[in-house]
């Protein structure tokens, strides 16, 4: 495959080294500084877009993106209201889009079982969960888009909880997600059911970030030559 990557700080030289790896070329690259290149002409012969940026440029490169009909892999958290309006473009335009707050193999195990344990946990009413994040400084966006997909989970597969809360608040009938930002932490989540008994705890801790390039760059062989909106359990037959 020919990608661009819109996004070129850590994630997005990870991610190049990732698609390099596999056989594939990095044929142009958005950042920053020359955003206004993000054109047909620029993006003639790319097969898909890898898109690591911000939160407040995300739906505009992905928008921009889904409406020459190449796909798109978005990887970016914190825009997510706007999901809806980029699935309805990729289809409008008849090509493919993949969104995941992590695209790690681990994390979307962790995920898979989170969400098992949340309805066996529906006979275990003594229990309680609560979910905790932690992440490097520089992270923009707080709790981050996994720990809010873990927390999402939970709720629609257990009776008890409705959505999520970020401590310090608590709300009754809502998970409680304590957001960490300190070092250059990868990313650390752990959910921990809790009783006055034991403690029940599933937790990732990323070493770095090389899972979560590889998984984008699966994603984007997965996408390249389909048409339509996916998830990463798409991608990974789960």
């Amino acid at each position: 495959m020919n990608i661009a990557l819109t996004g070129y700080g850590r994630m997005g030289h990870e991610i190049e080294e990732a698609a390099i790896k596999r056989g594939h070329t990095i044929g142009f690259v958005i950042d920053v500084e020359n955003r206004h290149e993000l054109t047909a002409e620029n993006l003639n012969g790319i097969d898909v877009m890898i898109e690591f940026s911000t939160p407040e440029s995300a739906f505009r490169n992905i928008s921009d993106t889904l409406s020459l009909g190449i796909p798109v892999v978005s990887g970016t958290t914190g825009w997510l209201s706007e999901y809806e309006k980029a699935a309805e473009l990729c289809r409008k335009n008849n090509t493919s889009f993949i969104h995941s707050s992590n695209f790690s193999i681990g994390v979307n195990l962790l995920l898979k079982l989170s969400n098992e344990l949340s309805k066996y946990m529906n006979e275990v009413k003594e229990y309680t969960v609560s979910i905790e994040e932690i992440h490097h400084i520089k992270k923009l966006d707080a709790p981050s888009g996994t720990a809010i997909t873990i927390a999402s989970g939970i709720a629609a597969n257990h009776d008890t909880y409705s959505g999520w809360c970020l401590e310090p608040d608590l709300i009754p009938g809502q998970i409680p997600v304590r957001a960490v930002r300190e070092g250059m932490v990868p990313g650390t989540h752990t959910i921990t059911w809790d009783s006055d008994i034991d403690t029940l705890t599933l937790r990732h801790e990323a070493k770095n970030r090389k899972g979560l390039a590889l998984g984008a760059v699966l994603a984007a062989e997965f996408i390249s030559k389909r048409r339509g909106v996916f998830t990463m359990s798409d991608v990974l037959g789960f």
